[in-house]
């Protein structure tokens, strides 16, 4: 879920493709919305959040993160990472088996 901005470093960008429910945007207290890393909406309604096909949805989703749709954003997320570091937020509640746990692996960011 989201981390006050006490607990997380860096440049702090909402990975989801869906803006979370009973969050304002003037209150959000993020730097980006970054919708365009995120799984498609395909993707995402036929993932459900089931842990039991997390590994196919991560197979699907980091070819997802390859192609044309996603590359640009991904290297823009690498680059600012690099940079000045990166939190990755989601509303998704098991962070464990979400896209922002894949996310952050191909980012080669844990925070």
């Amino acid at each position: 879920m989201y981390e006050t901005e006490e607990t997380s470093g860096g440049h702090r960008v909402l990975v989801d493709r869906i803006w979370p429910r009973g969050v304002a945007k003037a209150d959000a207290g993020w730097d980006e919305w970054c919708k365009e890393v995120a799984p498609s909406t395909e993707l995402r309604k036929w993932y459900k959040h089931d842990p039991d096909r997390f590994a196919e949805f991560r197979r699907r989703y980091l070819a997802e993160l390859d192609d044309d749709d996603h590359r640009d954003a991904v290297v823009r997320l690498r680059a600012q990472a690099q940079k000045r570091g990166l939190t990755l937020l989601t509303a998704t509640k098991d962070v464990d088996h979400s896209a922002a746990a894949v996310l952050a692996d191909v980012l080669g960011n844990t925070g």
